[in-house]
């Protein structure tokens, strides 16, 4: 399609929009009609699957991380996301600043001391606050935030790279099915499918801003009084809701740039100053310890459901299977992202890329942080029983410059809200509106104050028991999109394996075909593109 046909295309709404739409209004109508009710419900489904599912959540994420890494090292990484010809938009360094930005977001903040902190004193395999429960600490949290992780995001932003830059297909995860269902994906089954990445998307990022207005509070609480409690929760998405539907409703992208830009400076600027009032010597030797520590229980680890050992079963419900099922329903937000920055990269390099880099990064913060609060805590004890939501200004309080960290952390919470939600409000409206590419911005507007919704009422359900209810909402609504996975998967595979089979593509490929394969890309392959483009356009038209 032209820019005029994505323009129009992002004026009209379309089925995704309107039942994506009635399933959060649903579901915010008996969040604020039935509060307690529906926080029961909630957590009864939560307990179901991560009871009953556990098996399945473990054995589908280690899965994903076994097939980036077969990707990596088969003849299939030598293809890329784009046409034969095209180089990468972005150098390395910029592509890597925008994986980094894209996985540094809130729950890094959140989660940077609160979780070495919890798992020191509560650890699930050793005694509390043994040299054991230390490195458990940090070595849980290296699994949490690495590898798996990522291996979600990246097996979901491959099969929307290789969908749409090398074969065409508009920025949808339906066609991103097209190998395994054919033209279905253009009707019914193709809306449900994009409806499920929608719903996940949407509670996806609630769940973030949940905790950025849970995390806000607690450091406004701790520094100045202010009432901690639902109501003030709400008046900050209220004015942060405020702040991003204004930078989305004027479209400018260079807004999202530069507060990404700003993100990251903050965020380096707040760990280096921590590391260097902090043990910086004792950081780095637990962060090269626990990484080892990491791969030598790595299998391990991926497979174990705790199956007799009901005190590790409930830390992974509260841990493991909560990550896993927040990575999932955040995974087409953040796949979308990650493949419109990585067009023209061969598939070796982008999986490599994407695995390593935000990994690496994740490893260094919670080393620092966690080291950091770890230590500041066994001196002042009350830290390890306060709320995730305060414990890292909690540490602050006790180092040189603390306020100055403390305003910091805080305004760096308060950008990775607005651009998660900025761009969130990006990704809804483009899969909301045929994928176009300039949705409207009152499709964009909508989705904003949706996911702001959904964040208050998932705060305003759980009471002083917020967190819980972000949990329960991130793994269940995991479970169905966990299903579009796995078929993502597949059908990439299928494809690209075709591909490679065509081209010759083995350790050492066949020259012949690559010479002839690109000389057909150079002139049938984009007719047959438009060929495709035009049958779509006509298809979306006559249901309009």
């Amino acid at each position: 399609m032209n820019s005029s046909q994505h323009g129009n295309n992002g004026k009209k709404l379309s089925p995704v929009f309107i039942y994506g739409s009635i399933l959060v209004l649903i579901v915010v109508l008996a969040g604020a009609i039935f509060p307690s009710q529906f926080d029961k419900i909630t957590n009864a489904v939560k307990l179901w699957i991560t009871n009953d599912l556990g098996w399945y959540y473990l054995i589908l994420t280690t899965i994903i991380v076994f097939f980036c890494v077969f990707l990596i090292f088969s003849p299939i990484g030598k293809l890329k996301l784009g046409k034969p010809n095209d180089k990468p938009e972005f150098n390395t360094i910029s592509w890597f600043a925008m994986l980094f930005s894209a996985g540094m977001g809130i729950g890094l903040v959140f989660y940077g001391a609160a979780e070495p902190m919890g798992d020191f004193a509560a650890p699930p395999n050793a005694k509390p606050e043994t040299a054991q429960a230390y490195t458990e600490a940090l070595r849980s949290s290296f699994f949490h935030w690495g590898f798996h992780a990522w291996a979600v995001y990246g097996v979901v932003a491959l099969a929307l790279a290789y969908a749409q830059f090398r074969k065409g297909e508009a920025g949808l995860l339906s066609k991103t099915l097209r190998p395994i269902l054919g033209d279905k994906v253009d009707g019914p089954i193709g809306t449900i499918v994009d409806v499920l990445a929608v719903f996940a998307t949407v509670v996806g990022v609630a769940v973030s801003l949940g905790m950025g207005a849970l995390q806000i509070n607690g450091g406004l609480n701790y520094l100045f009084g202010v009432p901690n409690n639902v109501w003030v929760q709400g008046v900050i998405i209220i004015i942060v809701t405020i702040l991003f539907i204004a930078s989305a409703w004027s479209g400018l992208s260079k807004g999202i740039q530069y507060l990404s830009n700003l993100n990251i400076g903050l965020g380096a600027l707040l760990m280096i100053i921590a590391l260097i009032v902090g043990p910086t010597v004792l950081i780095l030797d637990m962060m090269t310890s626990s990484t080892g520590s990491l791969f030598n229980s790595f299998l391990f680890n991926s497979f174990d459901t705790a199956a007799l050992n009901p005190q590790k079963r409930e830390w992974m419900s509260s841990w493991t299977l909560y990550y896993w099922g927040w990575w999932l329903s955040w995974s087409p937000f953040v796949g979308v992202f990650i493949a419109r920055v990585s067009k023209g990269r061969s598939i070796r390099e982008f999986m490599s890329g994407v695995l390593l880099v935000p990994a690496i990064v994740s490893f260094i913060w919670f080393s620092v942080f966690g080291v950091l609060g770890i230590e500041t805590g066994k001196k002042h004890h009350d830290l390890f029983k306060m709320a995730p939501e305060t414990q890292l200004f909690g540490v602050f309080h006790h180092l040189p410059m603390g306020f100055v960290l403390s305003i910091i952390a805080l305004l760096l919470i308060a950008s990775f809200f607005i651009t998660s939600a900025d761009s969130a409000t990006f990704v809804l409206g483009m899969q909301t509106s045929f994928g176009s590419l300039e949705p409207s911005s009152y499709i964009k507007v909508s989705w904003g104050v949706a996911q702001s919704l959904i964040a208050f009422i998932l705060l305003f359900s759980g009471g002083d028991t917020g967190l819980n209810s972000l949990q329960s909402a991130a793994i269940i609504s995991a479970l169905p999109f966990s299903i579009i996975v796995i078929l993502m998967m597949i059908s990439f595979y299928k494809d690209a394996n075709r591909e490679r089979k065509f081209l010759g593509l083995t350790l050492t490929p066949n020259k012949h075909r690559l010479e002839e394969y690109v000389k057909y890309s150079q002139q049938d392959y984009e007719e047959d593109i438009l060929d495709k483009r035009k049958a779509r356009q006509q298809s979306e038209q006559s249901h309009s």
